[in-house]
């Protein structure tokens, strides 16, 4: 059966209502017990878009790096982050958010009209926005966005690994996988853990 891959029927749906820098919009990190939530926003050129682009997820590693280059190319890229603070403190939904927020306003060119990975707009938008269910699979704008979060946050990841060794950080990207756990019974938790994560906070305080 032959995959489906997004497609830019999305934007010019928007464009056909008046809008001219449409954007799509995603984030990674929601899931992992360490590290930032991570978001980013893509215009792309409607006269150069990259082939190939899915969810990040399906694409395997090499070829999203390649589309990476094709995004940067010719696109707009906007990232941002929201930090393990700021996790613990609002709680995750709310920092993907504001991670999200951050990503649109580090454009090069404000967008009029972004498209929203999920179910729900970041109550602190300041642009108009409709959120996309499983907008990865629907959107090649939220879809580029999908592999550039990746892309960034995996990056994050390494580097912290090198610091904290012993996590898996490299290969997990911080998720709960059986050397992430082991790891934190081991040596206990960083600076970087997420300690309103239940996991985390049981090693903490010695919950059973």
């Amino acid at each position: 059966m032959e995959k489906i891959l997004p497609d830019y029927a999305l934007e010019e749906a928007a464009a056909a209502r008046g809008f001219c820098r449409i954007v799509g919009v995603d984030e990674v990190g929601r899931g992992p017990l360490a590290g930032p939530v991570t978001a980013a926003a893509v215009w792309l050129n409607p006269a150069h878009i990259p082939v190939g682009l899915n969810d990040s997820k399906q694409v395997g590693p090499a070829q999203r790096a390649l589309l990476l280059d094709a995004i940067k190319a010719h696109g707009d890229i906007g990232i941002g982050h929201a930090s393990v603070e700021e996790i613990d403190t609002l709680n995750i939904l709310r920092a993907s958010h504001l991670a999200m927020e951050r990503a649109i306003g580090a454009l090069r060119i404000a967008p009029d009209h972004v498209l929203i990975d999920g179910n729900m707009i970041p109550r602190g938008l300041r642009v108009s926005a409709e959120p996309v269910i499983k907008g990865d699979a629907r959107s090649v704008s939220i879809a580029a966005a999908s592999i550039v979060a990746k892309i960034t946050r995996d990056q994050i990841m390494g580097d912290l690994a090198t610091v904290h060794p012993g996590y898996g950080w490299e290969t997990n990207a911080g998720y709960g996988t059986k050397l992430h756990h082991e790891g934190l019974r081991a040596l206990g938790v960083t600076p970087h853990h997420r300690r309103s994560f239940k996991p985390v906070h049981n090693i903490l305080y010695q919950v059973e």
